[in-house]
């Protein structure tokens, strides 16, 4: 099942998927977003400029990777890691500790 259809069956409005860092960068400055599940490796690039931006605006975050928490930058280790691949049910207990981050 794809993240996105995951994401809707938990009640989630989805933004994306998007599959460009520029269009994504353009995004995270636009839009009004909860929380972000972001692939480690966008179109062959690194997220890490969206969550750098996401971080500044206090938007919480997870990062989806297949290689764990080893892909992940070390300044980004205290977000949520989904390993790839996950079920929808690792998807909400993800959400619920982003949800819990927001509402601090």
């Amino acid at each position: 099942m794809l993240v996105e259809d995951m994401l809707t069956d938990l009640g989630c409005t989805v933004v994306g998927p998007l599959a460009d860092l520029d269009e994504a960068l353009a995004i995270v400055g636009d839009a009004e977003i909860d929380c972000a599940v972001l692939d480690v490796n966008l179109g062959g690039k690194p997220i890490f400029p969206v969550a750098d931006a996401l971080k500044a605006r206090g938007v919480p975050f997870a990062f989806a990777s297949g290689y764990g928490e080893a892909g992940v930058r070390e300044d980004h280790r205290s977000a949520p890691v989904l390993q790839k691949p996950f079920r929808e049910a690792d998807l909400a207990r993800a959400l619920d500790v982003l949800a819990a981050a927001r509402a601090v």
